[in-house]
């Protein structure tokens, strides 16, 4: 074979489905783990992937990969760079490796479902390539971090994150496993490789790519650049199964699934890019804004991916339009409120120059959120710098696991079973009523405080029960306030 051109042998290599003679072909491939929706297997073996890479190829461009990215770590590292990095710009760091590094691990599991039950051969050839994937963004997203926990101890959340219960992790982890680690394995590709891979990464990956790139750490950039080429390889995983199911009469189950997906990984997507992406880089630094990243990869583009596929825009797309302009700035003071029970440092971030630049960006955005952060700086101003912080938790979505806040926000609520749960949107609220089963026995936080899990229920041993002051103390102002007392300076607050 070594002599002769992949298209020439590439389908018969790949094609190794057959028919099973001592179990049932359920038995080899059971329905709630393969999810083959009552299709015969035929149709299944018309799957085409349009990436086709062999293993030889694939090892050889992924060493590239790998070689490049650490090779401008080490350059860096003699550089000391991150020593004299702006702190905000650090914390975003910690969040994103918190959060992240040990959950591309989570998605090697989810990728090994498609590797090992999917019934279409050719899907179950990218998935291994995918289970190797995500094992190297787990390692090279732990590695690169290892050598800043002797600067800041709250990188050592990098590690410990997911074997905590902070409030912030657990939402993370609420949706991520009901994506990608609780379905079969086509509702799993549609829902990761289609709705979230295609639907939102660009954003993630070459939005924080461009602005690490800006502040002069081309490690952090290569880094992400080296993922989200891997990610662009997967997200074509689920369009031939997407297609099959369409052929055969499954549009409104699949429209159901990315429907579902995208609104899970949008409500955590907005902390984790569109709180940092407009608040946390240094004004002169950022590329563009979240919105307008927001608009140009998945208003334009996942909205012409969805027709090409043949589905419409999820029926919430206006609300979520809507949330573009203002989910993240509520979810900024939901951080910074809150920051001593987060593992990073946020900065507030809205000095003059930075209020300027937001309400350019979002009309309305001083009318909705100045009069929030005028409170603040008066308090900062007065020396009452207390008064900023939150006590507690705020109110959760059973859902999403997020703060029901922001300007307007009102609490949905239902009662079932004798127990009232509160969603933040129409759209959590339609989710939970699709699957009540699947959300309704779920302890939040603020659940955990009043049923006895947390006891004491008193301020500190949240804070303790959450990881903070254990692995690290909890979070401060990057800024040490600066951007406060600078507002205050210029005589803005009237």
């Amino acid at each position: 074979m070594g002599l002769l051109e992949r298209h020439e042998w590439y389908d018969l290599a790949r094609e190794t489905n057959w028919t099973p003679v001592f179990v049932t072909e359920d038995d080899l491939f059971p329905p709630e783990m393969s999810g083959g929706f009552g299709l015969p297997m035929k149709e299944w073996e018309s799957y085409d992937e349009p990436y086709k890479v062999s293993y030889r190829e694939y090892v050889g461009i992924q060493r590239e990969k790998d070689s490049g990215a650490y090779s401008v770590k080490a350059a860096l590292q003699r550089s000391k760079y991150y020593e004299t990095a702006d702190p905000a710009y650090l914390s975003l760091l910690k969040m994103h490796y918190g959060m992240m590094a040990v959950n591309e691990y989570q998605t090697a599991f989810a990728m090994a479902r498609m590797a090992r039950f999917g019934k279409a051969p050719g899907m179950r050839n990218m998935a291994t390539f995918g289970v190797l994937d995500e094992c190297r963004h787990g390692q090279i997203q732990l590695s690169f971090p290892h050598q800043l926990v002797s600067l800041d101890r709250q990188f050592d959340w990098t590690h410990r994150a997911h074997q905590t219960d902070n409030w912030s992790v657990v939402a993370a982890n609420h949706a991520n496993e009901d994506v990608m680690l609780t379905r079969d394995a086509v509702t799993t590709s549609i829902m990761l490789n289609f709705a979230f891979e295609t639907g939102l990464t660009n954003v993630q990956m070459i939005g924080l790519s461009a602005d690490a790139a800006n502040m002069g750490d081309y490690t952090f950039s290569n880094l992400i650049t080296s993922i989200q080429s891997d990610e662009s390889r997967h997200a074509q995983i689920a369009t031939p199964l997407i297609e099959i199911l369409l052929r055969n009469g499954r549009k409104q189950e699949v429209q159901q699934i990315v429907d579902v997906a995208f609104w899970r990984v949008w409500r955590t997507f907005v902390l984790l890019t569109g709180v940092p992406m407009d608040y946390w880089f240094p004004l002169e630094k950022r590329d563009q804004s979240f919105k307008e990243y927001m608009h140009e990869f998945v208003n334009v583009q996942f909205a012409e991916q969805l027709q090409d596929a043949g589905l419409d825009l999820p029926w919430y797309w206006d609300h979520f339009l809507g949330e573009i302009e203002t989910a993240h700035h509520t979810a900024q003071a939901v951080f910074w409120s809150w920051r001593d029970s987060v593992f990073w440092n946020p900065t507030g971030g809205v000095g003059p120059e930075e209020r300027a630049w937001l309400e350019e960006k979002y009309p309305g955005w001083n009318a909705a959120y100045g009069p929030f952060w005028d409170m603040v700086a008066e308090n900062v101003a007065g020396g009452n710098e207390h008064l900023t912080q939150a006590i507690g938790m705020p109110a959760l979505c059973t859902t999403c696991q997020t703060a029901i806040a922001g300007p307007g926000a009102r609490v949905r609520q239902i009662e079932r079973e004798g127990r009232r749960h509160n969603f933040c949107s129409p759209v959590c609220e339609w989710i939970f009523g699709l699957e009540p089963a699947r959300y309704a026995d779920f302890d939040s936080i603020v659940d955990r405080l009043y049923n006895g899990v947390i006891d004491p229920p008193t301020p500190e041993n949240l804070l303790a029960y959450m990881g903070i002051g254990v692995i690290s103390e909890g979070g401060g102002d990057a800024h040490d306030y600066a951007w406060a007392r600078e507002r205050t300076r210029e005589g803005a607050l009237g």
